[in-house]
């Protein structure tokens, strides 16, 4: 059965047949979990997608009339998507070698391959056009994001949550990947299999999109004037900035969501921009050091700000006091960046709610404060520190942000204690710590956290005991403590843990618990096998 679409599956249901040894070949561009096993097709190499091309571009003796290199640059151009290999092989085919010239010229002064190849836009429009209005939206914000590179689904998480209104626990958002990801528009990344457990912890999620689908994103964001689109994504060579940006100095942008992206040999020199509707601003740069846009400081709605840096280094942020004048912003995603001292600083983010810091370099950006680290934080609820290896240890002065109610602190290699002062978090709900390989113990503190539901400490490999108060957390309902090898015992304590529902942990620490199992009537102890790959691994350009 050739290209059966969602919504089909009575058609296959009616072909199925109780016959030793009968199959059904369904080939389509939706996933159907129902009837067994998937297998998604892989882009094709450079020698089956030449073999494809020259099947739609050249006569049936495959002989060509056109230069070599003319040939393997339109090739190369098709990404080795089979679709795009046909229809752009068929639009060229019998056409002098100057259409393949113009057609390629095209390509490279940054025209869509949609402008000039119709029937491939037609084509894949009908699977956008299948979507539900919400997903679609989402699928081309992705194009936000440069191609080839993973998107941390956090990110698209808190764009949504402020452009959409989705939950802030990300299950609507993961359900749009997921829906977008059986319709092969998107694949998604896992970094280990039980990373597709809901537990709000998306860390280890990742979005990776086909070149050309990018494209096509682009292309349907882009049929109206820039000052009109609710999107507006800059891909800037260099320093040549789009003719419009100069144009609208004087005329406000609409646009909703912003992403500029820029190379390594932009020199960080801006038009003024009028943006007064942006809510979500994307900067995505490869850069040892980069300055932010001062045409930011008049973005009175802007509630999310991503900053993300892929290159090798990180880079130093400059301007970044400028992000005190943003009045309405609520969540910063900080990537492969370096935060120097903020002691000198007078930065106020009073309607800051959450603050994700992945691959940065923090270990002085708290040191030596002069001002209240609540005054400067004052509604902050939620902290994300991710792989920052030089953090060694937790800044005492976050102890004194009272009203937290989430912080993770996973992958940072090199912490290895928390503070005593730890337990004046009280409001704290979920607490994760996982892959801190040198944390030892945590802080008798940690007992005054009435109101931890969920404590993660898998793969903590060092973690030898737990804290003797540990019996106090009477509001703890999961424990995630697999990878805790060096774990011997429990404190006596744990018999008091009466609302601990579930416990994840490794067969070589489940016995641990027998001992309490009499006290802890409504406890399940879940076993998992070790996972190991390497997809959490980013992807760096030397």
């Amino acid at each position: 059965l050739d290209d059966v679409w969602s919504g089909s599956e009575s058609l296959i249901q009616n072909f199925m047949f109780r016959i030793s040894g009968y199959k059904i070949l369904v080939t389509s561009r939706f996933v159907f979990p129902r009837f067994g096993s998937t297998y998604k097709l892989k882009l094709l190499n450079d020698e089956d997608a030449m073999t494809l091309f020259r099947k739609s571009a050249f006569l049936q003796d495959g002989s060509s009339y056109v230069r070599d290199d003319l040939v393997n640059e339109i090739v190369k151009g098709c990404r080795g998507f089979p679709l795009a290999l046909t229809v752009v092989g068929r639009s060229l085919c019998g056409q002098p070698e100057v259409a393949w010239i113009s057609t390629l010229k095209q390509w490279s002064e940054g025209q869509s391959i949609f402008d000039s190849n119709s029937d491939l836009l037609i084509r894949l429009q009908t699977s956008l056009d299948a979507l539900d209005e919400r997903v679609k939206e989402c699928y081309l914000d992705l194009a936000s994001f440069p191609e080839d590179e993973r998107i941390p689904a956090t990110a698209l998480i808190d764009m949504w949550v402020e452009l959409y209104n989705l939950d802030e626990d990300g299950v609507h958002a993961l359900a749009n990947l997921h829906e977008l990801s059986t319709r092969n528009l998107v694949n998604l990344v896992f970094a280990r299999n039980d990373a597709r457990e809901v537990d709000g912890y998306y860390n280890e999620h990742f979005v990776m999109q086909h070149d050309l689908l990018r494209e096509l994103a682009i292309h349907q964001s882009s049929h109206k004037p820039a000052e009109q689109r609710k999107r507006l994504i800059m891909d800037i060579r260099g320093n040549h900035l789009p003719k419009w940006s100069s144009e609208q100095i004087q005329r406000p942008i609409h646009a909703r969501l912003l992403s500029i992206s820029t190379d390594e040999t932009f020199s960080s020199s801006w038009y003024n921009m009028q943006l007064p509707e942006v809510e979500v601003l994307i900067l995505n740069f490869r850069a040892r050091n980069y300055t932010l846009p001062k045409f930011m400081e008049k973005m009175d709605q802007l509630k999310a700000l991503i900053i993300i840096n892929y290159d090798f280094c990180p880079a130093e942020l400059s301007n970044f006091p400028l992000l005190g004048s943003l009045s309405s912003l609520k969540r910063i995603r900080l990537e492969h960046v370096s935060i120097s001292s903020l002691s000198k600083s007078t930065l106020k983010l009073r309607n800051l709610h959450k603050i994700s810091l992945v691959m940065c370099e923090i270990g002085d950006a708290f040191r030596n404060l002069t001002a209240q680290i609540p005054d400067m934080l004052p509604n902050l609820v939620e902290i994300d520190i991710d792989c920052c290896n030089d953090l060694v240890e937790f800044p005492v002065g976050l102890c004194d942000i009272v009203h937290l109610k989430k912080l993770s602190i996973t992958n940072c290699h090199e912490l290895d204690a928390l503070p005593e002062g730890f337990g004046k978090l009280a409001s704290l709900e979920v607490l994760r710590l996982q892959n801190c390989t040198k944390l030892s113990d945590l802080p008798e503190s940690i007992g005054s956290l009435h109101k931890l539901s969920f404590l993660d400490i898998s793969d903590c490999l060092s973690m030898s005991k737990m804290p003797i108060r540990m019996g106090e957390l009477c509001g703890l309902r999961k424990l995630n403590m697999r990878g805790c090898w060096g774990l011997s015992e429990l404190p006596p304590s744990a018999k008091d843990l009466g609302q601990l529902k579930d416990v994840i942990c490794d067969e070589e620490t489940s016995y641990l618990w027998e001992p309490y199992m009499v006290h802890l009537s409504n406890l399940k102890i879940n076993v998992l096998k070790e996972d190991i790959n390497l997809n959490w691994l980013p992807n760096l350009h030397f």
